[in-house]
């Protein structure tokens, strides 16, 4: 089975786990589309489900599949569904690949339930191993963060792919990847959201329930 394959059948799993008229918490990456587009395919068939979504990428997930749209000020999710760059053994996350961890930690924080949608690749031992840790950064703080955070791994702005320059963020803000290994996520969460300038970190400490593809095509709920 592709990684692809892997991505649809725990998009489609975790669809069926939607009640129809719920209120869910909509991430952002490519296992969401295919829950998306699962959850598009019930629309089409008479459900509704209101989704707050945590990205312009889940926006217009929404606008696709005829989702209908809400916001924090009107619901809090019943059930947030999100991808991860990295689950550890321990279910802590590296989220923010694809710059929205600010807006994702907001919604999957305070859903009732968060849910985690990946692949087997998405699997590691220690947190960092494959990917940088995302820190959301205020721009007029750019360079005091970048000197603290150079005490606790090794950071670089990001670059935009599209354009000249830093990467920018939907909330104005610069990425700064900071390449570490996290042994202790929790104090290391709260660490570097103690900097100032710094307005969000992309690891993800709450109780979460993993849903991965298993031996056999099973999906596993961890």
């Amino acid at each position: 089975m592709t990684g692809d394959d892997e991505k649809i059948k725990v998009g489609k799993y975790a669809a069926n786990m939607v009640k129809d008229g719920q209120v869910i918490g909509l991430g952002t990456g490519s296992t969401v589309t295919y829950f998306a587009m699962a959850l598009g395919e019930r629309i089409k068939n008479g459900e509704k489900f209101l989704a707050i979504p945590t990205s312009y990428q889940s926006i217009d997930l929404c606008k696709k599949y005829k989702i209908q749209l809400t916001n924090m000020n009107e619901y809090r999710p019943e059930c947030a569904f999100d991808g991860a760059d990295e689950v550890d053994i321990n279910k802590n996350l590296i989220k923010g690949r694809g710059g929205a961890m600010t807006q994702e930690k907001v919604v999957d924080y305070y859903s009732k339930e968060f849910y985690v949608l990946v692949d087997k690749s998405k699997l590691v031992e220690t947190l960092g191993i494959k990917f940088p840790v995302p820190v959301e950064v205020m721009p007029f703080a750019i360079k005091s963060v970048l000197e603290a955070l150079s005490k606790i791994g090794t950071p670089k702005i990001r670059q935009a792919k599209c354009k000249d320059g830093p990467t920018i963020t939907d909330n104005g803000n610069f990425i700064v990847d900071l390449k570490m290994l996290v042994t202790s996520p929790k104090e290391t969460e709260k660490k570097i959201n103690e900097i100032p300038g710094v307005i969000e970190n992309g690891i993800f400490t709450r109780d979460c329930k993993i849903i991965v593809p298993g031996k056999n095509d099973i999906i596993d709920v961890r």
